[in-house]
């Protein structure tokens, strides 16, 4: 079996420095995108929660309109029944049947008082429950046009992107076969710790390319040389010579 190939510092280096522009590249068409992938979730999310919102009043309305017939229903049975005992006390046969009839036509006529009661209730209820229910129809309206525009922006950057940040993903891939495992995790450890994503960046200026904090000469020599991997005292950044990072170009 053939022994994995060992890579050189300056093919190390290299190698980073090619990722690290890739991966600018690629950094620079989300900045593009900008925080629009993030507001088409936010909205779509929101859109969500406000459908949701939305089924539950209808489901409240339609609630308290079964409430509302079931006590319509009763009005017309405690009608039924006082009908029925005012028919009863046309038949009476002594003082105490006639107390206990009309006694059942005053609890029937409370009967039909409260759900009388109720009635008016709910059905103040239900405005309410109409009015929220426009709000959330309102809100949901405002939220998908937003969402809307925002796709088309987000699928006008796509659209004039995806061919380029397709070929940078695929060089991206194929650079890091070619780089060291152990510089690679730290390569990517390096650049979630910054906000512009560099982790490998060129000695300009007799300074670190990421943080300005200068360089002094014997380091910038051993740097030079190609024979180590140096990295900034200040930011933690890989360093590598600015020749060498001029001599890997990025289409």
């Amino acid at each position: 079996m053939a022994a994995a190939k060992e890579f050189s510092v300056e093919e190390k280096l290299s190698s980073l420095v090619r990722l690290q522009k890739i991966d600018s590249k690629l950094d620079e068409i989300q900045i593009l995108k900008g925080e629009l992938p993030m507001e088409v979730k936010d909205l779509e999310d929101e859109i969500e929660g406000l459908h949701a919102r939305q089924t539950r009043v209808e489901e409240e309305i339609n609630g308290i309109q079964e409430f509302i017939e079931q006590k319509k229903q009763g009005i017309k049975d405690a009608q039924a029944l006082i009908a029925k005992y005012e028919k009863q006390s046309d038949n009476v046969k002594n003082n105490r049947e006639y107390e206990a009839i009309n006694k059942e036509i005053e609890m029937q006529q409370l009967e039909e008082k409260l759900c009388e009661k109720h009635i008016k209730d709910a059905t103040e209820e239900i405005g309410d429950k109409a009015r929220q229910l426009e709000l959330a129809k309102k809100a949901v309206a405002t939220k998908e046009s937003n969402l809307s525009g925002k796709k088309g922006e987000l699928e006008k950057i796509i659209s004039e992107t995806e061919k380029e940040e397709n070929q940078y993903n695929a060089q991206a891939a194929e650079a890091r076969k070619h780089a060291d495992e152990r510089l690679l995790a730290s390569y990517d450890r390096i650049r979630k710790n910054y906000r512009n994503g560099l982790a490998v960046v060129p000695v300009e200026r007799d300074s670190c390319g990421g943080c300005f904090h200068a360089i002094p000469p014997q380091k910038q020599s051993e740097i030079k040389l190609r024979k180590k991997i140096m990295v900034c005292e200040n930011c933690g950044r890989i360093l590598a010579d600015s020749d060498l990072s001029d001599a890997v170009v990025v289409d």
